[in-house]
């Protein structure tokens, strides 16, 4: 994506988020008696419907969970706010997205003449006569209920940043701002979504984070400072000289990723160890930094050629997942295609991040990249297989509400289960800071047995993930946003758990660079007392942890490590001990959009 593009991206963010975050600070004011200040009302006022008494419910209940989590309560507010308005943008910029790839009818970009809605109200001719564009809002929430079904994330109506909706003006104002004739041209490009995740934030404001504090005060401020796009070129260059290199070798050179991965190093005569093969379904690929996913994106393209090369080798090997190869499971490449996206997202791709939107961002981004592939096989939008699992992950803590957890193990009379609950908030106290830096496969809680789903997770401790199951889908959990919201932070927090455990054939990253978050201090030295002095080091030593026997990794980081002194023995104890470099390029300034950093980009292999 050109520059011009980009910055057209960059101004419509920026007004569209100045747009929702007044309106809704607005809004939360004069109907809820919620300021920005922090100051909360004790009791609702009374001019309020019965709808909007349960609507603050849900507001109040969402800045307590903040609360606990040692938010101030102006922080709190303000962070409703925010992830308000970045939900409901993201929201439209999908939909736009949707309509380009004609996945959705028009729907937003003619406003209420779209023809969508046009058709919508065939059905029910009273809806335009509605007041305020109540018709079109109820036709455009339709629309989020029926793609929450496989992007739950994003278009989850129960999600509390959607009590929120913006006025009749304002919301006219956002619909002009997406349709404007300068923005035409990107809402094809699978990037789109990544460059509104980059923008919402601002120079302005990471600035005024590294004036208030050299180091990030906490893992928010960690991941908007470090909130870089990765070019394509440096997406490329990794992927193919890891998952590209591990598949060409396993095959003995003879594939046709050696063509597709125009970055691959390979040389004339070289000659490399003997590679066993392996079904493409155990084949693991992780971000533990994932952003919106532009890795997993260009991993996702070359998986797909790596399950057709797979599929018609009579010697490809069984899966551990089925107990058999791809052929048997299959019985004609019709067949195979009609399941790769879902298996792709299934089994090998796997992303963590500390950034909530991350979640968001990333899983659209799949979940549009699985339609293209559908698009591309021939398979028709009413013939393909829903996508219902993924395995990208927040990484936050279990904010376990007293109540509700008591609550939650009483139901179940079961002492052994609420130790393990115990644990599991010990454990992820601070993973909103360190993520996948945590090393929580080492913890009590076992991992469930392969082969076990759960909607987008693979939890680990099958009674503990039994029980989150009947609570979540519980009448009195559907109706009360704390036990959601127990509920949500539990699964997630038994996700990375479960990521945590498995081993990988290949990890890739762009991982945030300079201090750690200062509330994570004391553990994070502790935990990484050789790379300590740059949390992008720590990512890598952990990255390596995380490979299988020979399994790669790519980076690219600040190019500070490999010739600094006091990275020295990150060089020679990490680096060289346990994955010697195999490809390296010295990148140097201007590679990442905004970063005052000299890069490298480099892969390691894991030296066991």
């Amino acid at each position: 994506m050109d520059k011009q593009a980009r910055n057209a991206i960059d101004r419509a963010t920026q007004r569209a988020r100045s747009l929702l975050e007044d309106e809704f600070a607005e809004q939360l004011e004069a109907d809820f008696d919620v300021l920005r200040s922090g100051k909360v009302a004790t009791q609702h006022s009374p001019h309020l419907t019965p709808h909007q008494v349960y609507q603050r419910r849900k507001i109040v209940a969402v800045l307590e969970h903040r609360l606990a989590t040692g938010m101030s309560t102006a922080s709190a507010v303000t962070d409703y706010i925010r992830e308000s308005a970045f939900t409901t943008l993201n929201r439209f910029v999908a939909l736009k997205m949707l309509e380009a790839r004609e996945l959705v009818q028009e729907c937003v970009s003619k406003g209420e003449e779209s023809v969508g809605y046009r058709e919508f109200c065939g059905m029910a001719s009273g809806l335009p006569l509605l007041p305020g564009g109540a018709g079109y809002r109820l036709y455009i929430e339709s629309l989020f209920d029926e793609l929450s079904t496989e992007v739950k994330v994003l278009f989850d109506r129960r999600d509390p940043a959607s009590v929120l909706w913006p006025r009749r003006a304002p919301f006219d104002e956002l619909l002009a701002i997406l349709n404007a004739q300068d923005l035409a041209g990107i809402w094809a490009e699978d990037e789109t979504i990544g460059w509104f995740y980059q923008y919402f934030n601002s120079e302005n404001e990471r600035r005024r984070m590294r004036d208030e504090s050299q180091a990030p005060r906490n893992g928010r401020e960690l991941a908007i400072r470090n909130q870089f796009f990765t070019p394509r070129y440096v997406v490329q260059f990794l992927t193919d000289n890891t998952l590209g290199r591990i598949w060409y070798e396993m095959r003995g050179t003879d594939t046709a990723l050696a063509e597709r991965c125009e970055y691959m190093v390979c040389r004339p005569g070289e000659q490399f160890a003997p590679r066993s093969k392996k079904d493409p379904r155990d084949i693991r690929v992780l971000d533990p930094a994932c952003g919106s996913g532009h890795f997993l994106l260009y991993a996702f393209d070359l998986l797909i050629m790596i399950y057709e090369e797979a599929y018609v080798d009579a010697e490809s090997p069984a899966s551990e997942v089925t107990g058999r190869t791809l052929a048997e499971d299959y019985t004609t490449l019709e067949a195979l295609r009609q399941a790769i996206p879902s298996l792709v997202l299934a089994h090998n791709l796997h992303g963590v991040d500390i950034d909530p939107r991350c979640a968001q961002i990333a899983q659209l981004a799949l979940w549009l990249r699985a339609q293209r592939a559908y698009r591309d096989f021939g398979i028709g939008r009413n013939a393909r297989t829903p996508i219902r699992r993924s395995n990208i992950i927040i990484a936050e803590p279990l904010v376990a509400d007293d109540q509700v957890a008591a609550d939650f193990v009483g139901r179940l009379n079961d002492p052994e289960l609420a130790q393990i609950l115990k644990e599991l908030v010990g454990s992820l106290a601070l993973a909103g800071d360190l993520g996948l830096l945590l090393p929580l496969e080492s913890g009590g809680v076992q991992p469930l047995a392969p082969g076990y789903e759960h909607d987008l997770l693979t939890p680990p401790k099958e009674r503990l993930h039994e029980a989150l199951h009947r609570f979540s889908v519980d009448p009195a959990t559907r109706a009360s946003i704390r036990r959601r919201l127990f509920s949500d932070d539990a699964s997630y927090g038994l996700g990375l758990i479960s990521i945590a455990d498995k081993r990988y054939d290949t990890v890739l990253m762009n991982p945030p660079f300079g201090s750690g978050s200062a509330r994570a201090k004391k553990v994070f030295d502790k935990l990484y007392p050789l790379t300590k002095n740059d949390v992008y080091a720590a990512f890598v030593e952990r990255g390596i942890d995380l490979l299988t026997s020979r399994g790669r990794l790519g980076a690219i980081t600040s190019r500070s490590g490999f010739f600094l002194s006091r990275f020295q023995k990150w060089r020679e104890e990490i680096v060289l001990r346990t994955a010697p470099p195999v490809v390296f390029a010295d990148l140097g300034n201007g590679v990442l959009d905004g970063a005052m950093v000299e890069t490298a980009a480099y892969c390691l292999e894991a030296d066991n």
